[in-house]
């Protein structure tokens, strides 16, 4: 499409409080809300995916939160594609895109002209990754999934090769994504990127209260509802931080106890994976909410968007 104005992205760590931030900047600046969260995009997982609620998503208008049915497969891609269609839809409308989310993968993709491959290509992509298993050992490819996609990596064990190269093939063209200059920005519409994120201890602990209020919240009994729907540990939705191990409660690997302490661990690692991750970004602003409040955070964002 042609350059029609441009999104304003803001990210940041799990649990840091970034959706209040967008919600709000999108009300003071005619906004609406592209989500970049690998997880809320699903249906039927609400409170492992820290959706927004109901009442948040009538303040702002959401894509791409509970849309997707949690049986399909899904991709950057696809990603990809809807998202950039419903930023031209916003933008024809005249109002703000605002992607919001930690998903570096899914907002890479609305950065950088990216192309992904056909199924031609996808064979050879696969052929090529299962010789170099054999020739380098399964290390080998995992290794390049660890630089991709992080996240995908952390729900996959190293020799599981099947499911590596499923992942390396959803993310990517065989290229590092994590290379950032290997890319080119995208010339559809310009961009103005805000990180918000707390200190460690700060944002360690609400990750730690935000698990508990998910538990409260009956996640346990989520998960119990996707597995009567027929899902399993198989569909890439279950693999996730927060339904995996509940799963693997279920199936005896883990306590209760263990598994709510296994989700926090894996909560932190992801926080800590998703600030290295933007801190790549040349252009990104950071608001640290342990040193600035949240009201002060919003007027200077909202500031900057009016003054460009």
């Amino acid at each position: 499409m042609a350059d029609l104005g441009r999104i304003v992205v803001i990210a940041g760590p799990t649990a840091a409080g970034k959706t209040e931030i967008a919600i709000r900047v999108a009300e003071e600046v005619s906004g609406d809300i592209v989500s970049c969260d690998s997880m809320q995009i699903y249906k039927y997982m609400d409170i492992g995916s820290a959706k927004p609620t109901h009442e948040e998503r009538a303040r702002a208008k959401h894509y791409l939160v509970d849309e997707i049915d949690p049986a399909e497969e899904f991709s950057v891609a696809k990603y990809q594609s809807l998202a950039r269609g419903y930023i031209r839809k916003i933008l024809e409308e005249g109002r703000v895109p605002i992607v919001e989310g930690g998903t570096g993968l899914y907002l890479n993709s609305l950065l950088y002209d990216m192309d992904f491959p056909g199924e031609g290509k996808n064979k050879r992509f696969r052929d090529d990754l299962n010789e170099e298993a054999r020739l380098f050992g399964n290390m080998f490819v995992y290794d390049k999934l660890k630089a991709i996609d992080p996240e995908a990596a952390a729900r996959i064990h190293p020799n599981n090769l099947i499911r590596v190269i499923k992942a390396l093939e959803a993310a990517s063209t065989g290229s590092a994504m994590g290379d950032f200059n290997k890319f080119k920005r995208t010339e559809d519409y310009g961009t103005l990127m805000f990180c918000v994120t707390r200190d460690r201890e700060e944002l360690y602990d609400r990750i730690n209260r935000r698990v508990d209020l998910m538990v409260e919240a009956g996640l346990f009994n989520e998960v119990q509802g996707l597995l009567a729907r027929g899902l399993s540990e198989d569909d890439i939705s279950m693999k996730g931080i927060g339904y995996k191990e509940v799963l693997a409660y279920f199936d005896g690997i883990y306590s209760y106890e263990e598994a709510v302490g296994k989700i926090k661990l894996n909560t932190r690692h992801l926080a800590k994976r998703q600030e290295a991750w933007f801190k790549r970004y040349k252009d990104m602003v950071w608001y640290d909410l342990s040193e600035m409040t949240e009201d002060r955070a919003v007027e200077q964002i909202v500031w900057q968007i009016r003054q460009k």
